[in-house]
């Protein structure tokens, strides 16, 4: 079966002066892509901020490690060489009393006093000989007390039990410089980052059809980042001006050729009266109604760009009627199977999406069945079209709503001959009245051809 342009018979041109007023949304096609971008936009700021801030974070970690390696390597030798001569220096004072008893039990409380330690002086045996502060059942330190390579005793050091906490006291303030300094590394990040989510933001609304979208970042920033800002909005500034002067001269022109096609058939009709050849006059008349349905086609896909769409109460099966006796059609045809047909949307789109239905049945499917009005879903309506041919050809059920797609009677497909928007716009209009189009074959012959709709209205209005 083919499937090629649709027409439209002549009426009030859907132009409203509305049209030229701004960019509204854009086709439904671009919505379907905003919870892509929303999600790649967040994905990029939160894995750009995350990554500068483990950056940040394990510089400082590593910084720290290497501070700490040289610390050790160009102070650890001189710190064991001090200990040493600490160690030294005690067993030699012990040793130069400690044949007097006093004076060895004068330095022992001398040094538990001073330093803050509990020291524990024995001999050979292990016997305590003197003793200064608490016992020392566990010894931090020993120390022994030599004499001409002979050892007379062993001095015995308790400190740590002392200073509460010791080893934090040293940790603890490595510990917040660490995370004060890795809490600067966040706000530096976030800092970094958000010029990127601006710009994130900023191509993901102009994607969306937003054409008025700027990248707004801080006046104060510079380098890079104000750069590549400058050559977005330079960038958006270019696109919009471009697209707004094309829709405007596609919206004059197909509205300035309704003027010349009207005196066409003013003219075939005089001609008609004053003896032509109704062969020839007939032929111009479908002709212009053709040209007239081309234009029709035009100012309702202008109207879809602009985002121009006009909702108001309507009801179903009287939409369907009308579009039936537009087409030529008997009413008999509508089959409504619901009684809730009560919807938002725009009249004269919606008119044209079911006419190009019924107009593409009637040529290249042998003939109109019916006109179902359904229920689908709890939320939308659904109108289709039942044809009297031979079918889809697999894969057509979605080929169909390309624009230009032909199907040769011969067999081959083709995007050529004529302008087919009939079913393409069928797909912008239900997508912009929230809905979708849809094509199957029907078990005992035939195709079904038709879309749905959202009954509160288009997407973002409120029913």
């Amino acid at each position: 079966m083919g499937w090629g342009h649709r027409h439209w018979p002549p009426e009030g041109d859907p132009c409203a002066p509305g049209l030229r007023r701004g960019f509204g949304r854009h086709a439904r096609e671009h919505h379907r892509r905003k919870f892509h971008l929303g999600r790649l936009g967040s994905y990029v700021q939160e894995r750009l901020r995350r990554r500068l801030f483990v950056m940040f974070g394990l510089t400082i970690l590593v910084t720290v490690l290497v501070v700490s390696w040289v610390m050790n390597l160009t102070g650890g030798n001189s710190w064991r060489q001090e200990t040493e001569r600490v160690r030294a220096f005690v067993g030699h004072r012990f040793a130069e009393v400690w044949d007097r008893p006093a004076e060895r039990e004068s330095l022992v409380r001398s040094i538990s006093d001073d330093l803050d330690v509990d020291v524990v002086l024995t001999d050979l045996s292990g016997a305590a000989v003197a003793r200064g502060g608490a016992p020392c059942a566990k010894p931090d330190a020993s120390i022994p007390v030599m004499r001409d390579d002979t050892q007379l005793g062993t001095l015995q050091a308790c400190y740590l039990q002392n200073r509460s906490r010791g080893p934090w006291r040293a940790v603890l303030p490595l510990g917040i410089a660490v995370l004060v300094l890795w809490t600067a590394a966040g706000g530096i990040s976030f800092r970094l980052a958000r010029p990127v989510d601006t710009l994130v933001k900023a191509t993901q609304a102009l994607g969306e059809g937003q054409l008025g979208t700027r990248a707004s970042l801080d006046r104060h920033l510079t380098g890079d980042f104000a750069v590549l800002a400058e050559s977005f909005n330079d960038m958006a500034a270019r696109i919009e001006k471009q697209l707004a002067d094309q829709r405007e001269l596609l919206a004059a022109v197909s509205h300035e050729l309704r003027t010349p096609l009207a005196r066409l058939r003013v003219l075939t009709e005089l001609l008609r009266d004053g003896g032509g050849n109704p062969r020839t006059l007939d032929q111009v008349d479908r002709e212009v109604v053709e040209l007239d349905a081309l234009v029709g086609e035009l100012l309702a896909s202008s109207r879809l760009d602009f985002g121009q769409l006009t909702p108001k109460a309507l009801e179903a099966g009287v939409l369907a009627a009308q579009a039936l006796e537009r087409v030529g059609l008997s009413a008999t045809l509508l089959q409504p199977e619901t009684d809730d047909v009560a919807l938002m949307a725009d009249a004269t789109l919606l008119g044209r999406a079911l006419v190009n239905l019924l107009d593409n049945a009637r040529k290249h499917g042998v003939g109109v069945e019916s006109l179902r009005i359904q229920e689908h879903g709890k939320e939308h309506l659904a109108f289709s079209v039942e044809d009297r041919g031979p079918g889809l050809l697999p894969g057509e059920e979605q080929r169909i709503f390309q624009p230009f797609y032909r199907k040769d009677r011969g067999g081959e497909a083709r995007e050529a001959g004529s302008l087919g928007l009939g079913l393409a716009l069928v797909q912008r209009i239900a997508r912009a009245h929230g809905g979708e189009t849809f094509a199957e074959n029907r078990p005992h012959g035939g195709a079904r051809v038709g879309f749905t709709v959202r009954k509160a209205g288009p997407p973002g209005v409120p029913g």
